[in-house]
């Protein structure tokens, strides 16, 4: 597939047309009498606290159909399935696609991964507007993504706060220095340096490095994007990293769980 010049731009655009179309059908104030959990943010948050007594790597697994870059990561894709392999592998949480045009997500993905699985849950998609967090909260979901990138910063401030509201959890991401530093003013608490830069779908895993030394003391810490075996995960550890999510590397083995068991070193 041959990426859009600015492809972020073009997924938020249509996002927000997505979004639009759902929120007309079913108003907010219509949509929030659904909700019958409170959502664990907060062990979504500790469930990523680096465990020195339990030298596990802390995994957040994904569930996703397909990407832009690579097309159909799996033919008989089976979120509820896939996110039971990923519990009984021992992820420390689960990350779901939910974006439809793009990755071949849906809502109802999430709900269906609920059902099947304890662990905190991530809503993995493109938040720009704070009627998808009133979504992630019924659909289940603890955390939502928050890309710099595809948010003003009052928009990024305003979503964490009205997440916060929610006891959704953020993990917000970034691609550079200038991204983390409007995290930090934003008052991120659990961030995601992401190596594939989603303008362009090139990955830089040097970025990992050079973000590193600049991320805040106190805050959760985990890397996204490009990572593919144990010693990727021993050398992010080693700089500062937290957590790990990991999506491809995964998703298109045969068995998810068994590649999940490989990738911490069980």
């Amino acid at each position: 597939m041959i990426a859009a010049p600015d492809l972020l731009g073009t997924i938020v655009a249509a996002t927000r047309r997505i979004v639009e179309v759902r929120e007309a059908a079913r108003p907010a104030r219509l949509l929030a009498r659904e909700q019958t959990r409170t959502p664990r943010g907060q062990a979504f948050e500790e469930a990523l606290a680096r465990d020195h007594k339990n030298a596990t790597a802390r995994v957040i697994a994904e569930c996703k159909r397909r990407s832009p870059s690579r097309g159909i990561l799996r033919a008989d894709y089976d979120p509820a399935a896939h996110a039971r392999a990923y519990a009984d592998a021992g992820a420390a949480a689960i990350s779901v696609l939910t974006e439809p045009t793009f990755f071949d997500g849906s809502p109802a993905h999430l709900r269906e991964v609920r059902a099947a699985v304890t662990l905190p849950l991530l809503r993995k998609d493109f938040i720009v507007t704070e009627y998808q967090l009133i979504e992630a909260a019924v659909l289940g979901a603890d955390a939502v993504l928050l890309i710099v990138g595809a948010l003003d910063q009052p928009g990024l401030a305003a979503l964490l706060r009205a997440a916060q509201g929610l006891s959704l959890a953020a993990l917000v991401e970034i691609h550079d220095s200038n991204e983390l530093q409007r995290a930090i003013d934003a008052g991120a608490q659990v961030i995601g340096v992401n190596s594939r830069n989603l303008r362009t779908l090139a990955v830089d895993p040097e970025v990992f490095g050079r973000i590193a030394e600049q991320l805040p003391r106190g805050t959760r810490k985990v890397a996204e994007s490009g990572i593919r075996t144990s010693d990727d995960i021993a050398r992010l550890s080693a700089i500062g990293y937290d957590a790990f999510l990991v999506g491809e590397r995964l998703i298109t083995q045969p068995d998810p769980g068994a590649a999940l068991r490989e990738l911490v070193g069980q």
